[in-house]
């Protein structure tokens, strides 16, 4: 989909904040809000808007974030689409992410506290036996979390 320069300063300002009423969109956009309500619904429709959610703080939140390498014993196409279907069925595999080179998989998963993650491990990992290895890395401090994707210049015209 081609993205003109009010669709990128809407996608901008839904970034910043998506609780915008139409008319205050419309306004902090120079659209008539007529025009922001038909572009955003066609921003949904086309899937450039994936969604619109409430983030959560994880300063105001307890719980464990975890970065986690997964690699599989076999990596057919038929085991990487089971592993990932398994993952994001997951509530609490936030991410998950097919990489390469190094481990087959990349996921972000939170767990309440260790009991939780240590639960999790036995569902995702130990009782699918084509998981080879599994490492993990405890998040100790998030310096920084943006959801905001940087959207290309708009082509010159």
């Amino acid at each position: 989909m081609e993205l003109d320069a009010l669709d990128r300063r809407l996608l901008d300002l839904l970034q910043t904040d998506a609780s915008l009423s139409n008319q205050a969109l419309a306004e902090a956009a120079h659209a008539s809000p007529a025009t922001t309500l038909r572009r955003v619904r066609r921003l949904l429709d086309s899937g450039v808007i994936e969604r619109q959610v409430a983030i959560v703080s994880a300063q105001q939140v307890a719980g464990l974030t975890a970065l986690v390498e997964v690699s599989l014993d076999a990596q057919g196409a038929e085991h990487l689409a089971a592993f990932e279907q398994r993952a994001v069925a997951e509530p609490q595999v936030q991410q998950c992410y097919r990489v390469s080179p190094g481990p087959d998989f990349m996921l972000v998963v939170w767990a309440p506290d260790m009991a939780g993650y240590h639960a999790l491990v036995q569902r995702l990992f130990t009782q699918d036996a084509n998981v080879r290895n599994v490492k993990a890395f405890f998040s100790v401090h998030r310096a920084k979390f943006e959801p905001r994707v940087q959207l290309p210049a708009a082509p010159a015209a």
